[in-house]
């Protein structure tokens, strides 16, 4: 039987020897590549983190002793050491194992929210509950990235952190040098300092005692003086001054791939009863010499690949949405010299690497900071540029209120792009792109597209960057791109009919990635003898005066979208067709207001009721009603 064969809960790492302990790891690190490979996922994170959660899990009680996880995409270790390894065959499936923390899981999953920067605030709130509890026996330990460090949210929790100092807390800072790709910044900088001392602290550790082991008052006096020069050299060359001067006990850095150093330094700080930091030092992908080579991101998140040679074991199913936006932009940017690139540490995933590539002075990564992106963007438009800011859609939501009253208000030329709206999937409730039609449309005075195809996108986007007084909004979803969609006609103010006669009596308006199965369930309406038009607003706010002309008389009108129902695409046109006396009978089709479990795209929009099968049969259903 394998070490890790023997390990069914924290409890079992606490009586392995330190050569049970070395091999456990490497049985670890073989298992994440052998089922990461078979069902895609985030394997590089987890590669990094092995000897650091198996010091975790043998220092502390979960959960008793709760370790929250920020992003939590580096917590599949923290799985299998708590009971589910037998569930990564699932891995990301439906009704398998998440690829986050789940509280529906294991009791060992405090939170599971997979938004960064997040965790020290859960953190400083579990303590303070349980010193109100007279609880003093718990420590609560956070485990954050270096790259999450680059958000503020992190820095407003520190300074309410330290300022409980007879409140248990352990705060890792994981730091392997990178989010999705290399942190930037100040604080990378003085992280990159920390890193490079350690010779330095060994140094004066041995003056130290060889100093302190004499007792004469001229090994006393050259203690003091040294003492004193180190404190002022350690604020120039080691900043671990960052967080003593925020009242924070620091202890670093530590190897974070020598399993007996990380658990001293993690006894250490349990043992002080107070906030402290430890500073973890680790490599991403660490122990697997693809992920190590991948200069990217170190394999951060992967697809199916061939655990031997890393490589994908299926070629890609075409083009993707990003790729478009990505070359469209870069072509642009060829075009104009007023348009500059924003980034929240994700040039790689929301394509704008190229654009750096070929543009850098027009290139800005603001690290894991979307309010600050928001109204940086803001800044930059009223410095005479037009700033595209390309985040996740599920991401928006953190900076809303910055493109509600920094851009909006001020009516700034800025283009948000918004890459996996809708539904994405295997990540879970957290990264469904769900809310974006909903916060967009309260927005005084945006513009929102969603394209239906690559041209369209590469159509908006142009039209998007080509506004100079608000905002405007360009969302896609995640995977390939639709095949082509003509329109048939277009009307004035830019609605595209995509389907039918102009004169059917069921009017589709469809919105985005929702042409392509609208347009399929009206084909096989029409081959049943129901007549459907099916439209594509393009630009679906302010909503297209002309779909209320387009409206009137017909038997029945379907919105679809893939938003949520409240405040989205179909609240907006009902309220419009009302206000024009438009009260024909009408369904709008959408995602309900539910955190929705992972499974693929597919599955939930069939399980929605949006899939060419699930619109035609909607349809059915309402004009038999």
């Amino acid at each position: 039987m394998s070490v890790l064969d023997r390990i069914d809960g924290p409890t079992d790492l606490r009586g392995l020897g330190p050569a049970e302990l070395e091999e456990l790891c490497e049985e670890i690190r073989r298992f994440l590549v052998t089922k990461v490979s078979a069902t895609g996922g985030h394997l590089g994170p987890n590669l990094g983190v092995v000897e650091l959660t198996v010091a975790l899990h043998r220092v502390f009680d979960s959960p008793r002793d709760p370790i929250v996880f920020d992003t939590g995409h580096q917590a599949y270790v923290h799985k299998m050491l708590t009971g589910r390894r037998h569930k990564f065959d699932d891995l990301r499936s439906r009704g398998g194992l998440s690829g986050y923390p789940s509280r529906a899981e294991s009791e060992h999953d405090i939170v599971e929210s997979s938004h960064a920067t997040a965790s020290l605030s859960y953190a400083d709130g579990l303590a303070k509950a349980y010193a109100l509890r007279e609880e003093p026996d718990r420590t609560v330990v956070a485990v954050i990235g270096d790259g999450a460090m680059t958000g503020g949210m992190c820095w407003e929790a520190l300074n309410n952190i330290a300022a409980g100092r007879d409140r248990p807390l352990v705060i890792v800072v994981n730091d392997n040098g990178r989010s999705y790709s290399p942190t930037i910044g100040g604080l990378a900088d003085r992280l990159s300092d920390l890193r490079l001392q350690p010779a330095y602290e060994k140094a004066m550790d041995r003056t130290k005692r060889t100093l302190g082991a004499r007792t004469d008052r001229l090994g006393k006096a050259v203690y003091a003086l040294l003492h004193g020069i180190k404190a002022g050299v350690k604020d120039a060359v080691a900043p671990q001054e960052l967080f003593a001067d925020l009242g924070l006990k620091y202890d670093g850095p530590i190897d974070g791939h020598n399993l007996a150093a990380t658990e001293a330094a993690l006894r250490r700080a349990k043992e002080f009863g107070g906030p402290v930091v430890v500073h973890v030092v680790t490599r991403k992908g660490h122990g697997y010499v693809h992920a190590e080579n991948d200069v990217a991101d170190q394999m951060h998140a992967t697809g199916v690949i061939d655990p031997d040679t890393g490589l994908p074991l299926s070629p890609s199913s075409g083009r993707d949405w990003t790729s478009v936006f990505s070359e469209e932009l870069c072509a642009i940017g060829a075009e104009r010299e007023d348009v500059v690139a924003i980034t929240a540490a994700m040039a790689g995933p929301t394509g704008l690497a190229a654009f750096g590539d070929r543009f850098p002075e027009r290139m800005y990564d603001v690290g894991i900071a979307e309010q600050h992106a928001l109204t940086s963007a803001a800044g930059l438009a009223l410095g005479g540029l037009h700033p595209v800011v390309a985040v996740y859609s599920t991401f928006l939501n953190r900076a809303f209120d910055q493109l509600l009253m920094d851009v909006a208000l001020l009516r700034q030329p800025v283009t948000v792009a918004l890459d996996r709206s809708g539904i994405t999937g295997p990540d879970g409730a957290s990264h469904n792109g769900m809310w974006d039609l909903s916060l967009t449309g309260i927005v005084p005075g945006v513009r929102v597209a969603a394209p239906r195809d690559a041209d369209t996108l590469r159509q908006e986007l142009r039209e998007a960057v080509a506004v100079t007084d608000g905002p405007t909004v360009i969302r896609f979803p995640k995977g390939s791109v639709s095949a082509p969609i003509p329109a048939l006609d277009a009307s004035a103010d830019g609605v595209d009919r995509v389907h039918g006669t102009g004169s059917g009596e069921v009017l589709v308006v469809a919105v985005g990635a929702m042409v392509a199965p609208s347009v399929e369930a009206a084909e096989a309406l029409s081959a049943e003898g129901v007549s459907v038009d099916v439209v594509d607003p393009r630009w679906v706010y302010p909503v297209p005066e002309s779909l209320i002309d387009t409206a009137r008389g017909r038997r029945l009108v379907v919105t679809v979208e893939d938003n949520g129902l409240h405040g989205g695409v179909g609240s907006a046109v009902a309220i419009r067709l009302d206000a024009a006396g438009v009260h024909g009978p009408r369904v709008a089709l959408g995602v309900p207001q539910d955190f929705l479990d992972h499974a693929s795209r597919g599955e939930i929009l069939a399980d929605l009721g949006l899939d060419a099968e699930g619109i035609a049969a909607t349809v059915r259903r309402r004009l038999t009603a």
